[in-house]
């Protein structure tokens, strides 16, 4: 489970659970799935970078978050959130199958600030159910089993789709704002003064004038409110301009390129493939 961070699994005889599934697809969705089967009994624990996102079958389980501690009869589906940093686990005495979605705070952030959520935090879950997002996951598990039969840009879709979900129903706003954040305003003009200047060079000094602050300083507070560097976030304004223009079909690849400020057709098409996992040509259908 590269990646995930700080996180032990065992089952009754101390061994690694059976994983029928794992990994993430190609580009940079922030979601990894992993299907596990952990026989005769289960223990967890974790203090990860990253959310973590539980489903089991029926199961008799100890759960704990934070130092809050449940111990209750789990249905099948039911849905456990442990938000990145918190120290979580659990423990049960007898056969689990579980589904873990981890998702990178950056994704789940930029989610947020996109849908005028600014700050929403993931709440702490330690029973609940959602079969909305059950279902999802169990397409991803599906789709990671089966080697991607759909394509990544499938794969991204339905992960985008599980953020989204997560937002929508599993975050709230935080009863005292962070002091050093963006406002919801001030985010909304500096996406208005860099969608007028896609075809042009944006520097990280004309966004922190329109927020009022230092570069250094907006650097460091645009990241921590929308889960991305400046740069990176006008990289992905550019590249969903760009993937809108490719499927209207009235312009060029090259033509593309210029007018959402890539230096070229080829280095637009490297950053599709990054974040995407495909050619700008699949990104068409």
């Amino acid at each position: 489970m590269a990646g995930i961070g700080n996180l032990c699994l065992a089952q009754q005889d101390g061994g690694l659970p059976t994983t029928s599934a794992a990994g993430s697809a190609p580009g940079e969705s922030g979601v990894s799935v992993f299907s596990l089967r952990f026989r005769g009994g289960m223990h967890f624990s974790a203090t990860t970078q990253q959310h973590l996102i539980w489903f089991s079958s029926p199961v008799r389980i100890d759960c704990r978050i934070a130092g809050r501690i449940l111990r209750h009869e789990a249905p099948a589906g039911s849905l456990a959130i442990c938000p990145a940093g918190a120290d979580c686990g659990a423990d049960a005495e007898e056969s689990v199958d579980a589904l873990l979605v981890a998702i990178d705070p950056g994704p789940l952030a930029l989610a947020a600030a996109e849908g005028s959520s600014l700050e929403a935090q993931l709440n702490e879950c330690l029973r609940g159910y959602d079969q909305g997002l059950l279902d999802l996951a169990r397409t991803l598990v599906s789709e990671s089993a089966k080697d991607y039969p759909n394509g990544p840009l499938y794969w991204n879709e339905v992960a985008g789709g599980f953020i989204g979900s997560l937002v929508a129903r599993h975050t709230s706003g935080l009863e005292n704002p962070t002091r050093g954040v963006l406002g919801k305003a001030v985010l909304g003009r500096l996406r208005d003064y860099a969608v007028a200047h896609l075809d042009e060079p944006i520097e990280v000094s004309a966004l922190a004038e329109i927020a009022g602050r230092s570069p250094f300083h907006f650097s460091r507070v645009f990241t921590r409110s929308v889960g991305m560097t400046p740069h990176r976030w006008v990289v992905h304004l550019r590249l969903q301009r760009a993937i809108e223009l490719v499927r209207e079909g009235r312009s060029g690849l090259a033509e593309i390129a210029a007018r959402t400020g890539f230096a070229d057709q080829s280095h637009l098409s490297r950053w599709a493939r990054r974040v995407h996992g495909v050619s700008l040509t699949q990104l068409v259908v």
